[in-house]
């Protein structure tokens, strides 16, 4: 009887963290509370559309398009597209609170800023694909990142980087339409 009484009350605890954790661990959203008024963010997110020209003897790669989003500390944003070699207007707008704090919570709470600055080699094969390029400055730190799309290098490319190129798509898509 005393065994069954020590295990029962051995459970409770067990039971509550349970009952605490398991929410916390399924859900797949970064919380926006991790974000604060003092953290100053600036982005920038460069997409290059690359297309490999070949001169028989040499090769070369050149830009066929390129977008640029700067997203400052206080939420302006310019968006520039530069389409075979001619710059068409800017395009600026403004990012509303909870989309600025939802990149400072993404940025801050995932590691991002940890993140080893890595090549990843091209396969061979490839003529055509995307390269990105992400410059963050957070509370003064740099952090800065290439990577090409994933069907372009044998290499891994971290989800973390993935979330956050996903957010910032986003974000140019919304502006640009």
């Amino acid at each position: 009887m005393a065994k069954k009484m020590l295990i029962a009350l051995g459970a409770i605890p067990v039971i509550v963290a349970l009952l605490i954790s398991v929410p916390l661990l399924t859900k797949n959203e970064i919380p926006i509370s991790a974000a604060n008024s003092f953290d100053r963010l600036d982005i920038e997110y460069t997409k290059h559309q690359l297309k490999k020209i070949d001169y028989g003897v040499t090769e070369r790669v050149g830009s066929q398009k390129t977008e640029i989003l700067l997203i400052k500390n206080d939420g302006d944003v310019k968006y520039s597209v530069t389409e075979q070699g001619y710059l068409q207007p800017d395009i600026r707008s403004q990012l509303d609170e909870k989309t600025l704090n939802k990149i400072k919570a993404i940025i801050k709470e995932t590691g991002f800023m940890q993140i080893p600055s890595s090549s990843f080699p091209i396969l061979e094969n490839i003529t055509e694909y995307q390269k990105s390029n992400v410059k963050i400055t957070l509370n003064g730190r740099d952090q800065e990142i290439h990577w090409p799309e994933q069907n372009a290098t044998d290499g891994f490319i971290p989800p973390i980087i993935t979330m956050v190129e996903t957010e910032l798509d986003q974000i140019i898509k919304e502006i640009s339409e």
